[in-house]
């Protein structure tokens, strides 16, 4: 975002100034001019909208063990995944209609899931594939075969194996020893270098609750990303792009805005008036509060009205939604949970894929006309966010009779998406009305169904 700064003028002092081509708003002793805006990565991560988390790892394998006992470590050898099929996975994935996809490569435990040397825990010192199986290259393979763009995680503030803890200090999160911090660090380095050189393009870095930064003693990540991943988007940490809603029930507060105060690590619903873009990540388990595959535990699935609640509270609300798997111990995606997947796309498509009318447009008013009169009870619309968010207010209107406009719906943001459900209403035509704007409000689409 570009910063132009300008003398204070008194009688400014509380005051936004808007124009179609920029906003300067009052910031203490600066103006701040042009609203922020999405980089193209950031744009086409919004558009995707719906993703898949893969949490698999070696605890599956050692039920009830807590990581952070610093002790009985499930041993490399208990880890096999004899059937895995990652090709499944993407399966369960497309069935949602997820667009990207990222695999826990390696988690609190501190398990390797790919060929490294970096320490004796990990795939490389299991039996399972004589030692040479790496579910990282699994994923990936399988992410550009169906199509889905793959993305990572790696978590550098915790480590089981190494006795790390957060916010990523040795002597289980106490510190007070810098050579054995600095080898920490540049095991990290090492670590995301390897991860994010041999795979190819990454879509999405997911960093779990961030990163301790070298000034601290943690590791110096900004120049690796830089070098082997300029293009990906950024979950927290170092470079950060996307930022988490503030809670793991994959649903956002309304209203909810992609631009933020500040971008170090904020979490929550956005300001309307904030000074960068970054746009909000809702993530979920589809087993409450199980991220990891437990035995005994399908109980805990969520409902298909559960999750298409979820939906219309993070897609439907100007985020994107990352709906968790747990792969079982044989490496699938276990059967109910497979089924609930498929239940929940074919809902998600049953509802939007077939507008009964469409259309876009600018200015404080659009309007949208049926061929004939139609029952509706749900909108869709979207904002051009490539010119960021400018709409502050709206509401959606519907011509019942010849003269007679009824209020359907009213909101505050829309972003990159707004999905609003009102009660049935038989109309002729669907008016949008902006209320509030920064500038000229682009409306990318308006769209209107039946969804029952």
């Amino acid at each position: 975002m570009k910063r132009r700064t300008f003398l204070k003028k008194s009688s400014l002092a509380a005051a936004a100034i808007y124009s179609d081509m920029y906003v300067r708003t009052w910031q203490g002793p600066v103006f701040y001019e042009k609203r922020p805006s999405p980089t193209p990565q950031q744009a086409q991560w919004q558009d995707m909208e719906l993703g898949m988390f893969f949490h698999f790892d070696i605890p599956v394998y050692k039920p009830g063990w807590n990581w952070r006992t610093w002790k009985d470590l499930p041993a490399p050898d208990t880890y096999n995944p004899k059937k895995l099929d990652t090709d499944q996975w993407m399966e369960a994935a497309r069935s949602i209609g997820a667009q990207y996809a990222v695999f826990v490569a390696k988690h609190c435990s501190g398990f390797l899931q790919w060929q490294s040397d970096l320490y004796a825990h990990g795939v490389r010192q299991s039996s399972w594939r004589n030692g040479e199986g790496d579910v990282v290259r699994d994923f990936i393979d399988s992410c550009r075969k169906y199509h889905i763009k793959p993305g990572l995680y790696a978590s550098v503030n915790a480590n089981s194996f190494l006795e790390v803890d957060i916010p990523g200090l040795v002597n289980r999160g106490q510190g007070g020893d810098p050579e054995k911090q600095a080898g920490y660090a540049k095991i990290c380095e090492q670590m995301l270098t390897e991860l994010w050189s041999r795979y190819g393009d990454l879509f999405e870095i997911w960093f779990d609750g961030g990163a301790l930064p070298p000034e601290e003693g943690g590791p110096d990540l900004v120049p690796i990303y830089k070098k082997y991943q300029p293009q990906a988007v950024v979950f927290q940490g170092p470079a950060a792009s996307i930022r988490w809603i503030g809670n793991e029930n994959g649903v956002a507060p309304y209203p909810c805005w992609a631009t933020v105060p500040h971008k170090h690590d904020y979490n929550g619903p956005g300001d309307p008036n904030g000074l960068f873009w970054l746009p909000a990540e809702c993530d979920v388990p589809v087993r409450d509060h199980d991220w990891f595959w437990k035995p005994g535990r399908e109980h805990r699935l969520y409902s298909l009205e559960r999750l298409v609640d979820i939906y219309y509270r993070s897609v439907g609300r100007n985020c994107n939604l990352l709906l968790n798997a747990n792969p079982d111990p044989d490496g699938l995606i276990p059967e109910p949970d497979f089924k609930r997947y498929i239940e929940f796309g074919k809902e998600i498509r049953r509802r939007f894929s077939k507008p009964i009318a469409e259309t876009r447009g600018s200015g404080g008013s659009v309007a949208l006309e049926m061929k004939k009169p139609e029952v509706v009870d749900h909108v869709v619309i979207m904002e051009d966010i490539t010119k960021g968010e400018r709409v502050r207010e709206y509401c959606i209107e519907g011509l019942v009779g010849p003269e007679k406009w009824q209020m359907l719906a009213k909101g505050q943001s829309i972003g990159h998406k707004r999905i609003q459900r009102f009660h049935p209403a038989e109309v002729s035509k669907v008016r949008l009305t902006v209320l509030s704007s920064d500038g000229t409000p682009l409306i990318r689409d308006l769209k209107v169904f039946s969804a029952g």
